[in-house]
Order: structure tokens, then sequence, then C-alpha cells
């Protein structure tokens, strides 16, 4: 593992760039950080000619990558496969995300997940749980047939993991009084995802311990003049956090560039929601035995039904910066300190803190990736 001295370009610093600072980092931990730091023998220096030095990007939301699908086979395998795709793209920390399906494919899931995190699998953060609790009024392309109802069994299989964070996105409406709450309690991070749920029950849901929100505006009650629905709840709330997927397709220009003027890059989380296309070189994949099409950043059925993405944080970095006009500062944010915060995990990944992983992204002028290391390793 090589020691490192980054010099002579722009630190992401919280929501600001900072020149004239210098970051040493060695054992795959940030050392130390200042404007006149000095220098020890052997570190390799690396210059960064003005590029921008930030923090790798977090995604709470990757369900495949590298032609892997983490449905298809949890394994070990899968999950590395999956997060070797993601951080060529700098995206260095992740939960791999299991959409609906059976209880024994979920208990399947778990255990992988905290095999990958035991065999230190570089960049796994944990399990993000996509149902199967939802509302099939709001299934999107989720197989409707294995949804269940929340119950203690339930409870207790969803909270089972040992290592890691587990994030769980439900349908607030669909749970029983206080299931919510037991499952913060088990220390479960909860977000309302797939959901027909009103304005109402979105409070209720959230005096509970809901964290956030899964894909604003994507499977979810809208904004009306009479009902705010789950929109209205994300955008108001005071507290939460809203995944946002930022392909250009999933949301309109004008609904994203509203959540980061609302929430603002403290509490928008940029998510890939990426498939097995996103570090490959196919463009297509099954899922439930139907044929899933790329094109572009974003994935579709046949006919024509949003099924995820072929996107990247770092694609959806841009998209927010030549589309919504967010500043790069901002949108470095949303894809790193903003993800790591909603999962408890600040000060260990997503911003360049002392005693934080050494998991960096360098970007040229115009936000291109340039070179990413993780864990204080050069990819």
């Amino acid at each position: 593992m090589t020691t490192y001295v980054f010099q002579n370009g722009r630190l992401a610093l919280g929501d600001t760039l900072v020149e004239g600072q210098t970051l040493l980092a060695s054992a795959g931990r940030i050392e130390a950080i200042g404007p006149d730091l000095a220098i020890p023998a052997g570190y390799h220096r690396v210059d960064l000619n003005g590029d921008t030095l930030a923090p790798g990007f977090v995604d709470i939301q990757v369900n495949g990558g590298g032609g892997a699908l983490f449905n298809d086979a949890p394994s070990v395998e899968t999950i590395a496969t999956i997060a070797r795709a993601h951080a060529k793209f700098g995206t260095t920390s992740l939960l791999p995300t299991l959409i609906s399906d059976d209880l024994d494919k979920i208990a399947q899931a778990i255990e992988a997940v905290d095999a990958a995190i035991e065999a230190g699998v570089p960049g796994i953060l944990g399990i993000h749980l996509e149902g199967p609790f939802l509302n099939a009024g709001r299934k999107g392309v989720h197989d409707a047939s294995k949804f269940k109802v929340l119950d203690q069994q339930a409870i207790e299989l969803l909270t089972r993991l040992k290592r890691g964070k587990t994030l769980i996105t439900l349908a607030p409406e669909t749970a029983p009084k206080g299931a919510i709450a037991e499952l913060v309690r088990r220390g479960a991070i909860v977000f309302a995802g797939h959901t027909d749920a009103s304005y109402e029950q979105i409070v209720a849901a959230e005096a509970e311990g809901l964290r956030g929100f899964t894909h604003i505006f994507n499977a979810m009650s809208q904004l009306s003049s009479r009902a705010p629905g789950v929109v209205g709840a994300a955008l108001l709330s005071a507290t939460s956090f809203s995944g946002l997927i930022a392909d250009g397709v999933h949301v309109h220009v004008a609904n994203m560039a509203l959540v980061a003027r609302l929430l603002g890059p403290e509490r928008a989380v940029l998510v890939s929601d990426a498939m097995p296309t996103l570090g490959s070189d196919q463009d297509w994949f099954e899922l439930k035995g139907e044929k899933i099409f790329a094109r572009g950043l974003t994935c579709y059925t046949p006919d024509g039904v949003l099924a995820g993405s072929n996107l990247s944080l770092n694609d959806a970095i841009g998209v927010m910066m030549r589309q919504v006009g967010v500043e790069l500062a901002g949108a470095l944010q949303m894809a790193s300190h903003t993800p790591a915060r909603a999962m408890g995990l600040e000060g260990h990944v997503g911003r360049l803190v002392v005693g934080a992983r050494a998991d960096f992204v360098q970007l040229d002028g115009d936000a291109n990736l340039v070179q990413v290391w993780q864990g204080g390793v050069q990819l």
C-alpha cells in the first residue's frame, strides 16, 4: 500500500473546492490535510496539475455492473464483480442492491454481503434490500408476485446482517404500525419507495424513523394541488434524504432542479440504480426472463418501461452540472458526502477528513475522471 502526497490542485472539502492545500495518505487512510505540511520522506508525490481531488463516490443503489446482476447470483464473486466495475468510474463504496425477491434469496444475499465484507472485498458498505415489501400499484419493473407482508419474521430476516449497513426500501402504507420503528431499533435504515402513500402516511412513517426516499419522483405518489403525496412529503421534509437517478430520463430536468434547490447538496443523494450493462460490453441483460436493453444512460423493457440505468455516478455528476446547472462542488457532495451521511458513515467514507478511508477521484477542469484510488491503492 503506497503512501501519497497530493499537491498542486483543488481539494473538495465539504461544499467548497479549496486551493493551496496538501493531502497526505498512508495505511489506506487520510493522514493529514493542510496548507504547509511537512512531507515525510518516501511518500509518492501526485501532482494534480490544477485538477480537483475529491472523495471516492458512494452509491447506495447498485443492482449490477460488469455483466453481473446481484439478484441472479447473490455471492461474494458477484459482489466483487459489481464493485470492480463501478470502481473504474470512481464509485469506491456501494451497497449491492437486491430487487424484490423471495425470502430465501434475501437470506442468501445477506449472507453473501456478510461474507464479502469479512473477506475484504473493497468498497462494500452493506446491503440495500429494495422490496419485496412494496405497493403493487407502484411496482415499476419489480415482480409483484414476489411482494410480501412485513411481519415479525420478515423483520428479523431483514436485520440479520452482521457487518455493514442495511438499507431497506419499503412502502410505508403496507407496513404495520410500529414496523418501521422496529426496523430502525434493530439498526436498519429505512427509505420509502415504490409507494402510493399519502402525505400523512409519510409524516407518520418519519415519526417512526423513516430516513429517506428511494429514487424520488419514480414509482411514488406525485405532488398535486390537494394531495402532496410522497413527492411533496420528500421535498418538504426538513431531515430526510432523497435518492435521485440523474440520467436525464428518469426525472425531468426541471424536477431535478427542484430537488437540487429544495433539498440542496446536503440531502439530495445521487444514485445510479445501475444494471449489469454498466462497465461491460453488453447492451442488454435478462431480468426475470425478460430482455432489458440499455440505450444511452438508461435501461428499458421491450415495451419502453424504465428498468434501472446504465449510469455511473460520474455520469450523474455530469448530468447535474450540464443539464441542471449544479456547481461541481455541490454535485460531488451529492455523490459522496451526502450518501455517506445518509448511511451514518460520515468520517469513514465520502469526505476528505483525517482518518477517513483513502478513496479519491481526480477530475480535470471539465469534471472528467482522470484517476481513482481506493483504500490507498491506485486503480
